[in-house]
């Protein structure tokens, strides 16, 4: 181990099996976390990680997972975690947690980054600047299908029940070119550049099994709608997910949420984890519809050379009229220049 200062120090390949068993133990731990995502990360966008761990008495008390990323529109920024929507510091106590906060700013510094930005998913309380643009949602899920089921709002649950009754139905498939079709579509059809597709198979390959695909076929057999889901400890994580245009009118989307829903509980997941989304924003009210609280996500900024906190936000005005122009272009043009621009969507 390389140690920086104050018992914090840059993560080595031969740490890394600490790393893991802390991030294992760790009750705030996300898969993000993980060395896992860490080699997504770096096989699919070649960014510059900066792990840090915090060591006392040789005992692991404390990770902070960050990258280094330069962009035109994320800009020059330490980043934990990028192209993720959980990340920040792990830590058994207010100790750690400073000491790794500190040494961060320290690094930003010295690299005379623009900002570091923690994507927590709980405050830390270190007095740095915090955005509220996004929240996420989680709920318990039970063993039980038919608890889940009345869990469900009465007009959401309407919405599985005609899918049902269309003739509807979900399978999981390892298709990993069906389900970047579907995915690139819905996105373009949302004004999005598609992440390149090696990144969804960096992320099939470390993953393994804690990678599922899944789909709807219509009554015609043909597929609709798709989405990539993670599983972590007891959480399952539906993440990348998309439609084509007659999923919406078949309730498809709801239906292969309930899908995912009830395969979990039967695997022993006993917390739905929606994700990310920003307020008042379609995913958002989709998913209270659903039953779930939005959950505020405390990102914390350290500004270096940046006056204020950055916005790359889709939300974000200047950003409208290339949205606009996204979705007016050509979709196999879109399909080859989504990766180019989305790398750089950290």
């Amino acid at each position: 181990m390389v140690e920086v200062r104050d018992g914090v120090l840059l993560l080595k390949e031969a740490d890394a099996a600490a790393w893991e068993a802390y991030v294992t133990r760790h009750p705030q731990a996300t898969l993000f976390h993980t060395l896992d995502w860490k080699q997504v990360v770096e096989r699919t966008f070649g960014a510059r990680p900066r792990y840090l761990m915090h060591l006392r008495q040789g005992k692991v008390t404390g990770v902070l997972p960050l990258f280094h990323v330069k962009s035109p529109l994320a800009g020059n920024a330490l980043i934990s975690v990028p192209y993720a929507v959980y990340g920040g510091i792990l830590a058994d106590d207010e100790a750690a947690a400073r000491a790794l906060g500190a040494e961060a700013a320290s690094m930003a510094e010295a690299a005379a980054v623009d900002y570091l930005e923690l994507r927590n998913l709980h405050e830390t309380g270190s007095g740095w600047p915090v955005k509220s643009l996004y929240v996420t949602f989680m709920k318990p899920i039970s063993a039980d299908h038919d608890e889940n089921m009345r869990a469900i709002p009465r007009k959401q649950r309407a919405m599985i029940r005609k899918a049902e009754k269309k003739g509807v139905t979900a399978e999981v498939a390892d298709d990993l070119d069906a389900f970047f079709d579907i995915y690139s579509r819905s996105v373009h059809a949302h004004g999005t550049p598609v992440y390149p597709k090696s990144f969804f198979a960096n992320i099939r390959e470390a993953l393994g099994d804690a990678c599922r695909i899944s789909f709807c076929r219509s009554p015609e057999g043909e597929r609709v709608s798709t989405v990539m889901t993670f599983y972590f400890r007891d959480t399952v994580m539906p993440y990348f997910g998309g439609g084509l245009p007659q999923a919406r009118a078949l309730q498809a989307f709801d239906y292969m949420y309930w899908d995912v829903m009830r395969r979990a509980a039967d695997a022993g997941c006993r917390c739905f984890d929606y994700g990310r989304s920003k307020v008042d924003t379609g995913s958002y009210r989709f998913k209270k519809h659903w039953g779930f609280e939005p959950i505020p996500l405390p990102y914390e900024y350290h500004l270096v050379r940046a006056r204020n906190m950055p916005n790359v936000s889709p939300a974000n005005p200047k950003y409208r009229l290339f949205i606009r122009m996204w979705r007016a272009m050509p979709y196999p043009v879109t399909r080859v220049l989504g990766p180019v621009v989305a790398r750089h969507l950290a």
